[in-house]
């Protein structure tokens, strides 16, 4: 039997991989699933977005999604300084003028550089994580919604997680991986839970517009319901919590929106935040100290959690079950 720990996407999805082979049980901490990161995501899948694992993992898992959960939608990367001209070069898209990028998006103001990435869609979250959870209940697995882990300790060859024996726990805990490794007495892994702030702005939009990102990754914006979604693409450090959105932020979104479009925003509709979290190299973190066998991180996937979940977690369920995964990491550093 194998303990997973949390219930957003990490969770969920290396809980359906691993509940093909063994009795998996799930602990969610909250009365819902999905309540923080994963329910407060910005919904793209871009293969040009992350490099190194992430990259990898988002592209090998474009295929994986099924039916339904991915819906064509261009990303447009814009440059307005020498700075984001220097991101752009790094970016895997395709040059376009600045001419062009203003075609696809009127509002724009004529920006120094673009590129697009013409593969990036809109994710269905919520319908992604529905299907796992289904999916592990199918395969026989179960989930335990408001039952927060208070005891993970060594017994034996095994762990016992709130007074169930199990042969392995995996920490898919998002922001608070680190906190049920100092629970557990494993070494943590550094991880940064990182604020990231997004707003729904009054506007007259256009459906058709693709999702505008600033490359050097200080804004981005894209339609959504009628409004334009904002963000300023924060990375506030925080600890993890509930993130509430300020105010402060909202009104640098706002200002950089305008500073780049003729849209002359003044105001939100309503506005949320969600936790991102990272290790230092900003890499997802799969597996388990040496010294630690049988207590296994599956944590450390900042931003790009979703749009690289199905490859990661067959990855992930690898390592967990003692097989050989393809890369990227199997130890933490």
């Amino acid at each position: 039997m194998i303990v997973v720990i949390g219930g957003g996407i990490a969770g969920v999805s290396i809980a359906y991989e691993l509940a093909e082979h063994v009795k998996v049980v799930l602990f969610e901490a909250e009365p819902e699933l999905a309540r923080h990161t994963t329910g407060r995501s910005a919904a793209i899948y871009a293969p040009s977005y992350g490099d190194g694992a992430v990259r990898e993992h988002t592209v090998a898992s474009g295929p994986l999604f099924g039916d339904g959960i991915l819906t064509p939608h261009p990303s447009l990367w814009i440059a307005v300084d020498d700075e984001g001209v220097d991101h752009l070069r790094a970016l895997d898209a395709e040059p376009l003028t600045p001419a062009q990028a203003v075609e696809l998006c009127p509002i724009l103001r004529t920006p120094l550089a673009a590129a697009i990435d013409r593969t990036a869609m809109d994710i269905d979250v919520m319908a992604l994580h529905a299907r796992y959870v289904r999916g592990v209940k199918q395969r026989g697995g179960e989930i335990r919604t408001g039952e927060p882990v208070t005891e993970v300790r060594r017994a034996g060859d095994g762990w016992v997680v709130n007074g169930l024996r199990v042969d392995a726990v995996v920490d898919a805990a998002g922001a608070w991986a680190d906190r049920i490794a100092e629970l557990a007495g494993v070494p943590t892994i550094g991880l940064q839970p990182l604020r990231r702030t997004i707003a729904l702005a009054r506007a007259d939009v256009d459906p058709g517009w693709p999702l505008v990102a600033d490359a050097a990754d200080r804004f981005y914006f894209r339609p959504e319901s009628g409004h334009l979604l904002i963000s300023p693409a924060d990375e506030t450090p925080t600890e993890p919590g509930d993130a509430r959105p300020d105010d402060l932020d909202v009104a640098i979104a706002i200002e950089r929106v305008n500073a780049a479009t003729t849209l002359g925003l003044r105001s939100v509709h309503t506005a949320w935040a969600g936790l991102r979290s990272f290790v230092a190299d900003r890499q997802p973190v799969v597996g388990a100290w040496p010294d630690h066998p049988g207590f296994v991180f599956f944590a450390g996937q900042g931003g790009y959690g979703i749009q690289m979940a199905p490859s990661l977690a067959r990855t992930g369920a690898d390592v967990v079950l003692g097989r050989t995964p393809a890369p990227p990491r199997m130890s933490p550093r």
